[in-house]
């Protein structure tokens, strides 16, 4: 007879308990990027909805920003750093295959000997990083979970391309998720359909390099009228689902964090889910541009801190991106 196996539980909810934030330290303006592109301030913000973006110096990595945005989510959730159980980082630009971002993330902020693994899943990655956070704290496996999302997109930018790359800036976002008496944390909706992955690439592959050392270094592409579609018109079913699988409707939520992709996508959302003037909606793509996995705790962070969303607010928020993957759940605001 085989031995009968315990199994861990925990409490039976979870919360997020703390943002931190860290964007890019230099302000980069439409006039900056317009000429490689033949462009113009104008066409920029009405395409886009961007002023300017921000981007890191050159000697900083996303270890580094990842670094600064946890130990300020660690500080706003009035925990030790040493009570951390677990480290996710999400980002699709950092170098190293191996070892990860997260054991370095969470040997710098000492946090060791937490458990530590990345993710990829580009703009999806911090709304997929709270999911499973979720799921290990209200499993028993960790009590607190550090989840970053953290891009240097400007590394992977080709100046002259005009798909992507004006709109992608760098940056930060972390949260603390940990045990809650209430629901703090709705189910994740999340997915994926890999027979759209050409909307949003790398130019080629690393390994590419070895046979054809004239590509040089890759950088991102998108199919931007594709993209725009699914994500203006597909996506919102999928913010619409996650509203259904936390009981709550439009009238209930008071802030909507969309990933920062485009200010357009931004409106077709807040159109398409017939959501009430009252809602505030993240809009930091205006200034920091589009950061991919950071753009969620990023526009989160930033509401929280000008005073515009507040403790306790009830949020929808959905990232989408290249893969294409997707995920959604409605939060508790900390």
């Amino acid at each position: 007879m085989s031995p009968r196996l315990k199994q861990s539980t925990g409490p039976q909810f979870s919360r997020i308990l703390g943002i931190g934030a860290e964007r890019g330290a230099n302000v980069v303006t439409n006039d900056d990027i317009a000429g490689p592109i033949d462009s113009s301030d104008e066409w920029i913000r009405q395409r886009t909805g961007i002023i300017t973006r921000r981007r890191a110096d050159p000697g900083t990595d996303v270890v580094d920003l990842s670094v600064a945005a946890a130990l300020k989510a660690i500080s706003a959730a009035g925990i030790g750093a040493a009570e951390i159980d677990a480290v996710i980082v999400s980002t699709v630009t950092y170098f190293h295959q191996t070892p990860s971002a997260a054991a370095l993330v969470a040997d710098r902020i000492g946090a060791t000997p937490a458990a530590a693994f990345d993710i990829s899943a580009a703009c999806a990655g911090y709304s997929y990083g709270i999911g499973q956070a979720d799921a290990l704290v209200r499993s028993g496996t960790a009590r607190h979970v550090l989840v970053v999302g953290a891009e240097k997109m400007s590394d992977f930018i080709d100046p002259t391309d005009r798909s992507i790359s004006f709109l992608l800036g760098d940056g930060a976002g972390a949260a603390v998720v940990g045990p809650s008496d209430t629901p703090g944390i709705g189910p994740t909706i999340w997915g994926s359909d890999g027979s759209k992955a050409q909307t949003i690439r790398q130019t080629h592959a690393w390994s590419d390099l070895k046979e054809n050392p004239e590509l040089g270094w890759p950088t991102l592409r998108q199919e931007g009228q594709p993209v725009f579609k699914w994500a203006s018109f597909q996506m919102p079913k999928i913010a619409q689902e996650a509203l259904d699988a936390a009981g709550v409707t439009a009238d209930d939520i008071q802030v909507f964090l969309p990933h920062q992709a485009n200010m357009r996508i931004i409106d077709q959302f807040v159109k398409q889910l017939k959501l009430p003037d009252t809602v505030v909606v993240g809009r930091d793509i205006a200034d920091t541009g589009n950061t991919s996995a950071a753009s969620i705790p990023l526009a989160a962070e930033r509401l929280l801190r000008e005073g515009q969303a507040s403790s306790g607010d009830v949020a929808l928020q959905i990232g989408f991106g290249a893969g294409l993957v997707y995920a959604a759940q409605v939060v508790v605001l900390p």
